[in-house]
C-alpha cells in the first residue's frame, strides 16, 4: 500500500544498446580514456495522488501498473538493474550507492508539464483512475558504473553536462545527480502566485531602461519614449509589468515588422518606399485570383471546384461530399532562435505554429500539406569533415552546434508533422561558412555563414469559400472570448522579443525562456474542433479565431478585438493553467502552444462545447467583447487589475522607424582555380570560356558530399507523406525511391463519386550563398529556382502562381540593410512583375546574426522562396526518373544566355572560395518565355522526365536523373576537356528534359515557338539503360569514368553519416549498401488480379452497409479511411471513442469498423496501447467490443497503423487473435516513412475461411505506404510465435524488390521476423496491418506506379480492391440473412 502522495515507480528500460554505444562513446571522449564499464537506464513515473488520497488500493496500484507497461520491461535479474530500480524510487536521497556507481534522473524542468503527462494522464483518466491519480509525470533514470576511483562527475560538471545531449536538454530537462533526488514539489508543485508588479517609470525613467533589459522586452528608445509619455502623462500611473510586456510582444519586430515598414536612407539619400511597399507592388500589377493579401497570417487564391469531406453532424456524423470550391491558403514562417536554442522543440513548434497559421484562416480552415527547410553553419561530421569546411569557429555555450542542429530540428519538426497528420512533401537544406572576412568596429572577428540557422515551416491548406474572410464576418460585442486547445505552462515567455534581436546578444536564460515546447497531439484536437465547426458552413458557432503564436494570449486576445474594432474584458483565473505558481506576467504572456482564441455568440455556446467535450479539447471563456475598445485584465485571486489600457495605446503608432545604411561593396576575388581561356578578357565578365584547373573526379567527389547537392533522404523518410491520402507528388521518385522531386503537389480533395484530378503545387528556391556577390541576383535566382521547380508540375497558368518570400538578414549590420532593399527592389519592383506573379505572403528575420566574446557570424542575406499554383492534373507531373525502354536523349535548355559563372556556385564553395561574379537571370523575357513553353509542354507527351539545373550545375541534374533510373549515363560536351567543367558546374538556370529521339525536333519546336533560341537547346547526354557506367566526354575524350553505384554512395554520403549518428547505424548501412546493387530491380507490381474491376459493386442495390471509421484522440488517417470505405459501396460514419463510452454510438448499428492510423493518446504508454486499454478498462467499452467480436457472424474489423497496433492489444476480446504479436519500436528507433513491397500471404490453413479483405489477392506484390515508429512484431514468447505460424495468421508480408520475404532495412522498415507486417484472424473477419492501403487507393498517391496502367487501373490503386472485398462479403452476409 502506498501511504505517500506521490509514488515513484521504475518503468521499462529507456535506451536501446546502441543508445547507450552512443551515450558511452560521448562520455570517453570527454574524458579521453575508456572509463564507463557498465550502463543501465529505465523510464520513471511519478504519480501524483488526487487531493485527499493517501493510498491506493491494490486493485487500483495493478491497474496503474499495467496501464504503465510498455516497451521493453527491466531485467529485473539484472544486478545493476536492481540498484537502478531501488535508487530511482529512493525519494530521501539516503540509498546508498555501490562504490563508483553514479544515479542521473533526468527529468522535466520544475514548474513544466511534459507533454508525455497530459496524454498518459488522460489514459488514466479514460480507465477509471481519475478520481485517484491526478497527474503522471516520467523521467529517465541512468545507472554509470565507471573506473574504480575515476572522478567522472568533476569532468560532467565541468563540461556542464554537455556530453549528455542524447539523453538531456538543458531547454527543458532538469538534471539529478546520485542522492539528490525529485520531490514532490519539482514535480507536482503547488506554488503560490507570483505577485504582480509595477515599474516605477514615475519615479524614474531609467526604471524602464532596467525593465526592459532583465525582462527581455527589445524594446528601442523611441518605444520606450512613448510609454513614458503615454504612462506619465496621459494615464499618470506606473505601468505592470503585464502591460510592458504585452506591449512588447505585441509591437515587437516578429509581429509588426517594423524593419519592412521603416522608412530608408541609403547612401545619404532617401528611399521613396518601404520595403513592404515594394512588396505590395507585385500585388497591385497582378492581384488576378487573389481572394486574400497581407492579412490574417497567410494568403488564399482561388481553387478549384471539387468536395467538402466531411462527417455531417446533422446526419449522425455520416461522412459525406458537399460539392464546392475549395480555395487553397498558403503560409511559410521560420522559428530560427528557438531552433538555435534548443533544435528540437524550436522545430516542433516552428511546424506547429505554421500550421496553426493555417487553421486560423479566415473563420477556420485546416493545412493540406507542408514543407521544411534548413540553412545552418558547416557540420564538421566526425569521420566526415570535409576539406572545404572552416575551422570551427565557436559559438555560445548555450547555442546548439550545426550538426546537433540537423539531427534534432529535422526530428522536432516531423515529429509535430506526423503527429498532428499533416505530410511534408518538399524542402531544402544547405550549409555555409566563410573564411573570417575581417572584423567589425568592435574588433570582433566577422565570419558569414548560418550560426542563427534558418528553419523554415510552411505548407498549403484549404478554406471553405464563405469562411475564406475574416472582414465578411464581425465579432459582436457581448461574444464570449475563448482560449481552445492546451494550458498555459511556463513556457515560451517572450518568443516573439526574443527572435527580434540577434542570437547570443540577451543571456542564455531569457533565451531558454522563449522556446516554446509542442504537443501535436493537443492542437490535432483542436483542429477537430475547427474542423467540426468549419462543417457547419456559415452556421458554424466560431465568429472569429486568431491563433496563438508569439506573445501569447497577450498578443491574440487584443488581436483578436482589435481587428473588430471592439475591446474586451478577461478574467486572468479563467485561463486554464497547470502552473499555479505563475504570476499575472507568465500567465498572460506566456507562449504554450496548440491553442487558439475564438469569439463565440452567446447563443451557439452550447453548440461549440458539445464539440471540444466529443473531442476531449479542453477550452475556456476568459473574456467578454465589449463595445468600448479598451482592454481590461481582472485577476480574482489577486485582487488585482494587471492591464487597463485603451487598445489606442497598445495598437497605437509609436514613432516609425527609419534606417540609415549605406552601401558596402563585398571584398571579392577571383577564384583561384579559374583562368580566362582569352587572357586579354575581363574575368569577371561570365560569358568567356574559362579553364577550370580542378580534376573532374576530385571536384565531383566533393560537390557530391555537400549538403545541398547530396542527397537529403535523411530529412525525408522521418517525415510522414501519405497522411491524408491525398498526396500526389512527394520527394522520392521511381521504382528505387530516390528523393530528387523538384516540386510536391497535392490534389484538391477527397469525396464526390470518383476521383478528383486537381491539385495544388509548391516549389522552393534559395541561393543565400549567391549574395555573398550580389544580394539582388541571389534574390531574383530564388524566384526562378522556385518556378522552374514548380513548374515540373502541371500548373494552371504563369499569372496564377502565387508567392511567399521569407526574409532573413541581418539589417543591422553595416551593409546588409542595403543589401536588403536591394534585393527587395530587384523583385518586387521589377522580376516579378515581369513575369506577372505576386508575392501576397511572406515573413522577415532581420537579426540573423550571432555575437559572443569576440566572435560574431553574420548570415548573407538569404531569400526563402516558395511558390505555390493550382495543378490541372496531378498525373502530369514530371519528376527526374529516367523512362526506360525509350530510345530518348537528355536535353539541356540553357537560360544562362551564353555566362557560365563559377562564383559561388557549389564548386566554387567545395574549394573554400567565393568568387567575383555569379549566376542570375540573364533575360526575364527568356523566362517568362521558358515557363509558358512548360505548361504547353504538359499537354503533350514529349517529355519522359525533367530535372531542373540548380546546385551542382548540369553534371549533379544528369546524375540525379541517372540515380532516379538506376542507370548508367554518358555525357558528351563540345568543349575541349579544360573547357568543359565551366559547362558542367555553372549553376545559371535551365533545365533537363529527356526527350525520345522522335520527338525531339517537335519538342524544340514548341520551345521556339514560345520565343527560346533553338541555341539554347542541345542534347548533352544519353542515357545507358544496360548499364551503370557513368562517362564524361569533352570532344570526344574520355575525362570521367566512374559507375552510378560509387557516384551514388558519394551522393548519399551525408545523408547517410547523419543517419548513422542518429538512428541505429546498423539500419543506416544496411540502407547505404543497397545502393550499390546494380541488379536491383526496383519497386514493381505482380499483381493477380485485376484491379479496375469493381467486383459488381456498382450494380448492387439497397442500402448502403454501414461502417464505423472509429478513431481516438491523437487518430489523423480518418478522412482517406472513410473515403475508400466510401469509394467500395458502404455507408461510413464518423466514431469517436467518446461516442462508445459515452453510449451515444454502439457498434451493434454497424457491420464493419476500421480503427484509424494516427497517434492516439501520442502513442504514449505504448503505441495504440492506451487505445486499447481505454476499452478494456472501461465496461461499457468492453462488452462493445467484446459482442462485435463475439456474439455476431456478421460482422468484420480493418486496422491500419495504430489502428493495428490497437486491435492487436485488444486481441483478449478476439476469436482467435490469442497467438498475435504485439507491434514495438522499429529496430532503426526511428519513424520511417517508406514505400514497401507487400506480399498477400497463402498462409492460411484454411482455404474456406481465408481473409475476407484479401481475396483473390493472395499472391501479389504490392508496394504500399509505410509511416510509423512502432511496426516491428513482437511475440511474447517462441510458443506463441510457433502457434501463430502454425495458423497461417500472416496476412502481408515485406519482401524485397526481388520478390523475397525479408527483414532487411529499408525493404522492411522495422525489422519484423519472417517480414510480417500484417495479421489475421483464423477466420478472416478481422485483418490489422501496419502498411497504409488507405493512402494509396487513389492511383496518383502512389509515390510510383507503372505508367502504363493509369488509363487501365482508372484512378484507383490496386489496394481499392481490399475495401471492395469487404462490400462484396458484406452483400453476401446481408443476402444469407
Amino acid at each position: 500500500m502506498a501511504e505517500t502522495e506521490m509514488l515513484t515507480l521504475a518503468g521499462p528500460e529507456a535506451l536501446s544498446s546502441f543508445r547507450v554505444t552512443r551515450l558511452v562513446s560521448a562520455i570517453n571522449k570527454l574524458v579521453n580514456s575508456s572509463v564507463v564499464t557498465r550502463v543501465r537506464s529505465c523510464q520513471i513515473h511519478y504519480v501524483e495522488l488526487a487531493e485527499g488520497v493517501k493510498t491506493l488500493t491494490e486493485d487500483q496500484l495493478k491497474k496503474l501498473d499495467i496501464l504503465l507497461q510498455y516497451d521493453h520491461p527491466l531485467d529485473k535479474d539484472d544486478d545493476l538493474n536492481e540498484v537502478l530500480c531501488a535508487a530511482v524510487k529512493d525519494e530521501s536521497g539516503k540509498y546508498q550507492l555501490p562504490d563508483s556507481v553514479h544515479l542521473l534522473r533526468v527529468l522535466p524542468r520544475p514548474g513544466t508539464i511534459s507533454p508525455w503527462s497530459s496524454k498518459a494522464t488522460n489514459i488514466t483518466q479514460v480507465c477509471g483512475l481519475g478520481n485517484v491519480v491526478s497527474r503522471v509525470e516520467r523521467g529517465t533514470g541512468i545507472l554509470l558504473e565507471v573506473r574504480p576511483g575515476f572522478p567522472i562527475l568533476e569532468h560532467l560538471r565541468r563540461d556542464k553536462f554537455n556530453c549528455l545531449s542524447t539523453v538531456y536538454d538543458r531547454m527543458t530537462h532538469a538534471l539529478y545527480v546520485d542522492n539528490k533526488a525529485p520531490q514532490f514539489s519539482d514535480l507536482f508543485a503547488s506554488e503560490t502566485p507570483r505577485p504582480l508588479v509595477t515599474v516605477d517609470i514615475l519615479k524614474s525613467k531609467d526604471a524602464l531602461a532596467k525593465a526592459n533589459k532583465e525582462l527581455g522586452l527589445a524594446l528601442g528608445k523611441d518605444e520606450m519614449a512613448y510609454l513614458i509619455k503615454a504612462f506619465k502623462d496621459t494615464l499618470h500611473r506606473n505601468p505592470t509589468d503585464v502591460e510592458l510586456f504585452m506591449f512588447a510582444q505585441v509591437n515587437s519586430e516578429h509581429c509588426r515588422h517594423k524593419v519592412f515598414n521603416a522608412g530608408w536612407t541609403i547612401d545619404g539619400k532617401p528611399m521613396q518606399r518601404s520595403l513592404f511597399s515594394m512588396i505590395r507592388n507585385t500585388h497591385e500589377k497582378n492581384p488576378q485570383h487573389t481572394i486574400s493579401a497581407y492579412s490574417d497570417n497567410a494568403a488564399v487564391y482561388d481553387g478549384f471546384d471539387a468536395y467538402l469531406w466531411y462527417p455531417d453532424a446533422s446526419a449522425g456524423n455520416r461522412w459525406s461530399s458537399k460539392s464546392e470550391r475549395v480555395h487553397t491558403l498558403i503560409k511559410v514562417e521560420t522559428h530560427n532562435h528557438p531552433t538555435a536554442v534548443s533544435p528540437f522543440p524550436g522545430a516542433a513548434t516552428g511546424s506547429g505554429g505554421e500550421i496553426r497559421d493555417e487553421a486560423a484562416v479566415g473563420r477556420g480552415s485546416k493545412t493540406r500539406c507542408g514543407l521544411s527547410g534548413y540553412v545552418v553553419s558547416d557540420l564538421h561530421i566526425p569521420g566526415l569533415s570535409q576539406p572545404w569546411e572552416a575551422a570551427d569557429v565557436g559559438r555560445p555555450s548555450h547555442i546548439a552546434s550545426p550538426l546537433q542542429i540537423m539531427i534534432d530540428a529535422p526530428l522536432g519538426s516531423a515529429a509535430f508533422n506526423n503527429e498532428f497528420g499533416r505530410p511534408a512533401i518538399t524542402g531544402f537544406f544547405r550549409t555555409l561558412t566563410t573564411k573570417e572576412s575581417g572584423s567589425d568596429e568592435s574588433g570582433k572577428r566577422v565570419f558569414r555563414g548560418f550560426h542563427k540557422p534558418i528553419m523554415l515551416a510552411g505548407g498549403l491548406g484549404c478554406v471553405r469559400p464563405q469562411l475564406a474572410l475574416k472582414s465578411d464576418y464581425k465579432v459582436t460585442p457581448g461574444a464570449n472570448l475563448i482560449v481552445l486547445g492546451g494550458p498555459s505552462m511556463l513556457i515560451g515567455l517572450g518568443g516573439g522579443a526574443a527572435s527580434s534581436v540577434g542570437s547570443g546578444e540577451g543571456s542564455a536564460e531569457l533565451d531558454f525562456a522563449s522556446v516554446q515546447r509542442g504537443n501535436p497531439e493537443m492542437q490535432r484536437r483542436a483542429q477537430q474542433v475547427i474542423d467540426a465547426c468549419n462543417s457547419q458552413g456559415s452556421r458554424s458557432p466560431i465568429e472569429c479565431i486568431h491563433d496563438v503564436g508569439a506573445g501569447g494570449l497577450s498578443n491574440a486576445f487584443p488581436e483578436l478585438v482589435h481587428d473588430n474594432g471592439l475591446g474586451g474584458r478577461f478574467e486572468l483565473r479563467n485561463i486554464p493553467s497547470l502552473e499555479p505558481g505563475m504570476s499575472p506576467m507568465e500567465l498572460w504572456c506566456n507562449e504554450s502552444q496548440e491553442r487558439y482564441v475564438l469569439a463565440v455568440a452567446p447563443k451557439d455556446l452550447e453548440r461549440f462545447k458539445a464539440l471540444c467535450v466529443r473531442e476531449r479539447c479542453p477550452f475556456a471563456v476568459v473574456g467578454v467583447a465589449t463595445s468600448e475598445e479598451r482592454l481590461v485584465l481582472t485577476d480574482k485571486l489577486l485582487k488585482t487589475t494587471p492591464i487597463d489600457l485603451d487598445m489606442s495605446l497598445l495598437f497605437g503608432k509609436p514613432p516609425r522607424l527609419h534606417l540609415t545604411d549605406n552601401t558596402k561593396q563585398p571584398e571579392l576575388k577571383k577564384l583561384t582555380f579559374v583562368k580566362t581561356a582569352d587572357p586579354n578578357a575581363d574575368l569577371a565578365d561570365s560569358t568567356n570560356d574559362e579553364i577550370v584547373s580542378v580534376p573532374l573526379s576530385e571536384s565531383l567527389s566533393r560537390v557530391l558530399q555537400l549538403p545541398c547537392v547530396g542527397s537529403k533522404s535523411f530529412l525525408i523518410t522521418i517525415g510522414d507523406r501519405t497522411v491524408t491520402g491525398l498526396i500526389d507528388r512527394d520527394q522520392f521518385v521511381g521504382p528505387w525511391q530516390v528523393p530528387v522531386a523538384d516540386v510536391g503537389v497535392a490534389a484538391t480533395s477527397l469525396g464526390g463519386p470518383g476521383v478528383i484530378t486537381t491539385g495544388d503545387a509548391l516549389a522552393t528556391g534559395e541561393r543565400p550563398n549567391v549574395a555573398l556577390i550580389s544580394a539582388e541576383a541571389s534574390a531574383r535566382l530564388a524566384i526562378a529556382e522556385s518556378l522552374t521547380n514548380l513548374f515540373a508540375a502541371d500548373v494552371r497558368a504563369l499569372n496564377r502562381v502565387k508567392i511567399s518570400a521569407n526574409w532573413m538578414s541581418s539589417a543591422g549590420t553595416p551593409g546588409e540593410g542595403t543589401a536588403l532593399y536591394q534585393a527587395v527592389r530587384a523583385i518586387a519592383m521589377e522580376l516579378c512583375p515581369d513575369l506577372g506573379v505576386e508575392i501576397p505572403v511572406g515573413k522577415d528575420s532581420t537579426s540573423m546574426r550571432m555575437s559572443w566574446d569576440s566572435t560574431e557570424v553574420v548570415s548573407p542575406l538569404a531569400l526563402c522562396i516558395t511558390s505555390f499554383c493550382g495543378v490541372n492534373d496531378t498525373s502530369k507531373t514530371w519528376t527526374p526518373d529516367l523512362t526506360h525502354d525509350s530510345d530518348s536523349s537528355l536535353v539541356l535548355v540553357d537560360l544562362g544566355c551564353g555566362h557560365k559563372s563559377l562564383g559561388a556556385t557549389s564548386l566554387a564553395q567545395c574549394y573554400g572560395e567565393i568568387g567575383e561574379s555569379c549566376a542570375d537571370v540573364r533575360d526575364t523575357s527568356l523566362l517568362k518565355n521558358f515557363l509558358e513553353a512548360l505548361i504547353e509542354l504538359h499537354d503533350s507527351t514529349y517529355v519522359e522526365a525533367y530535372h531542373d539545373r540548380s546546385d551542382g550545375g548540369l553534371l549533379v541534374s544528369l546524375l540525379e536523373m541517372a540515380f532516379a533510373g538506376h542507370c548508367g549515363i554518358t555525357i558528351s560536351l563540345p568543349e575541349e576537356a579544360d573547357l568543359a567543367i565551366q559547362t558542367l558546374y555553372n549553376e545559371e538556370l535551365g533545365a533537363v528534359f529527356q526527350v525520345n529521339k522522335e520527338n525531339l525536333k517537335a519538342f524544340t519546336a514548341v520551345l521556339t515557338s514560345h520565343g527560346v533560341p533553338e541555341s539554347a537547346v542541345s542534347v548533352v547526354a544519353n542515357p545507358e539503360f544496360g548499364s551503370h557506367k557513368v562517362r564524361v566526354l569533352a570532344a570526344g575524350e574520355e575525362i570521367l569514368l566512374s559507375t552510378r553505384s560509387h557516384l551514388e554512395q558519394l551522393w548519399s554520403a551525408t545523408s547517410h553519416s547523419i543517419q548513422r549518428l542518429r538512428d541505429n547505424p546498423q539500419s543506416a548501412d544496411q540502407e547505404f549498401q543497397a545502393i550499390s546493387d546494380d541488379s536491383d530491380p526496383g519497386l514493381s507490381y505482380k499483381i493477380t488480379f485485376d484491379p479496375s474491376n469493381d467486383l459488381g459493386i456498382s450494380t448492387f442495390t439497397g442500402s448502403r452497409p454501414k461502417v464505423a471509421i472509429l478513431r481516438e484522440q491523437g487518430v489523423n488517417s480518418q478522412l482517406e479511411m472513410a473515403w475508400c470505405f466510401d469509394q467500395a459501396g458502404f455507408e461510413t460514419y464518423d466514431v469517436h471513442m467518446t461516442d462508445i463510452l459515452t453510449g451515444r454510438v454502439s457498434l451493434k448499428d454497424f457491420c464493419g469498423f476500421a480503427a484509424c492510423g494516427g497517434f492516439s493518446y501520442g502513442d504514449v504508454l505504448g503505441a495504440g496501447s492506451g487505445w486499447a486499454k481505454s476499452v478494456l478498462y472501461n465496461s461499457r467499452a468492453k462488452e462493445e467490443f467484446r459482442s462485435f467480436f463475439n456474439d455476431r457472424k456478421d460482422t468484420f474489423a480493418f486496422g491500419s497503423c495504430n489502428g493495428c497496433q490497437f486491435l492487436t492489444r485488444l486481441k483478449q476480446l478476439i476469436p482467435g487473435a490469442e497467438s498475435w504479436p504485439s507491434f514495438e519500436r522499429n529496430r532503426s528507433e526511428q519513424y520511417e516513412a517508406r514505400v514497401c513491397t507487400l506480399e498477400v500471404s497463402s498462409d492460411s490453413v484454411d482455404e474456406s475461411n481465408s481473409c475476407l479483405f484479401l481475396d483473390g489477392m493472395q499472391g501479389s506484390h504490392i508496394p504500399i505506404a509505410v509511416a510509423h515508429g512502432e511496426g516491428r512484431a513482437t511475440f511474447a514468447s517462441s510458443e506463441e510465435q510457433a502457434e501463430f505460424n502454425k495458423q497461417g495468421l500472416t496476412a502481408v508480408r515485406y519482401v524485397d524488390n526481388y520478390g523475397v520475404p525479408t527483414e532487411r532495412y529499408p525493404f522492411n522498415p522495422n525489422g519484423s521476423p519472417d517480414g510480417i507486417a500484417g495479421v489475421r484472424t483464423p477466420n478472416g473477419r478481422v485483418l490489422a496491418m501496419m502498411p497504409h492501403p488507405e493512402r494509396v487507393s487513389r492511383l496518383e498517391a502512389n509515390s510510383y506506379y507503372p505508367a502504363n496502367k493509369a488509363k487501365e487501373w482508372s484512378g484507383y490503386g490496386p489496394w481499392i480492391r481490399l475495401f471492395r472485398n469487404a462490400r462484396v462479403w458484406a452483400q453476401k452476409q446481408s443476402g444469407e440473412n
